[in-house]
């Protein structure tokens, strides 16, 4: 799997709203579904050559098959005044395996308030997510490793990871620090596709943690539902970005997710929500 998102998020025009890309090799068995985001986001953007998207809302239908392409369907809802609204869906085997809404607008000033950004430890001071992995030694399933191991072109530094070799319950709320391992330049499209990319990276845990699971367990039926995301200001996703998360609800196999997130000098740059399933099974 390449390391350089420019590349995984790459496109193929078909037709005038019809684009296609590809899911690399990342050892899991069904498309990640960030990469579906990013990839859909993407196609959006190919038909708004003059606005920046400012949220997103979207829903995962069906399991993504890693071995297919994926074209993505682009429906021109209206271009506004000051908004153009887009939808996609992604398809594969005349299927639609996920659906997006997102809206653009003209940039604009307007009345500013943010939510605080929490303390968080300097990700410098944090191991790799692979290094703490290797850290736990033969008590972690050398599968689990492997898989972690594949090239990610997303470094992640967790505050306080859970341990997927004895998974204990803790608060549901978490801070991760991420940021794109190739540089990105400076296109906002390009810098929003890579950042909704990554804003299905270690999310689902927070709806898991008070319960002492972990995403990968055999009894576990695990996967995001739906995901919704907030463009807040401009950022550089090449440098360091905390991912706040609490998770206020979990009921009926359903786990609620909030996240924040922020630049390094304390900027909220984009809000994120996601309902996963969680469903035990007997």
């Amino acid at each position: 799997m390449p390391e350089n998102l420019v590349e995984i998020l790459a496109l193929e025009t078909i037709e005038v709203n019809l684009f296609r890309g590809v899911s690399p090799n990342d050892g899991f068995p069904r498309i990640f579904g960030g990469l579906v985001i990013a990839q859909a986001l993407t196609a959006a953007y190919k038909t708004v050559p003059d606005r920046v998207c400012h949220s997103l809302h979207a829903y995962f239908i069906r399991p993504g098959d890693i071995n297919a392409p994926v074209l993505y369907e682009v429906e021109r809802a209206r271009d506004g005044g000051t908004f153009t609204t887009r939808r996609v869906a992604a398809i594969q085997h005349g299927e639609q395996i996920f659906n997006l809404a997102c809206s653009f607008q003209t940039p604009e000033e307007g009345l500013e308030h943010q939510a605080p950004m929490p303390f968080a430890v300097d990700p410098e001071t944090l191991p790799t997510n692979v290094d703490y992995l290797r850290s736990l030694g033969e008590a972690l399933d050398p599968q689990f490793l492997r898989m972690a191991e594949f090239p990610r072109p997303i470094d992640l530094r967790w505050v306080d990871p859970q341990n997927p070799a004895l998974p204990v319950a803790k608060p549901p709320a978490k801070e991760v620090w991420m940021r794109a391992k190739a540089p990105l330049g400076d296109d906002v499209r390009l810098q929003q596709a890579a950042l909704a990319y990554a804003s299905d990276m270690a999310f689902m845990d927070s709806a898991l943690r008070p319960h002492g699971l972990i995403w990968t367990m055999p009894n576990l039926q695990a996967a995001s539902l739906d995901h919704a995301m907030w463009f807040h200001h401009p950022f550089d996703f090449n440098a360091w970005t905390l991912f706040a998360q609490d998770s206020p609800s979990a009921s009926q196999g359903r786990g609620l997710v909030r996240g924040q997130m922020f630049s390094r000098d304390g900027r909220l740059v984009a809000s994120v929500a996601q309902e996963c399933l969680m469903r035990l099974r007997k």
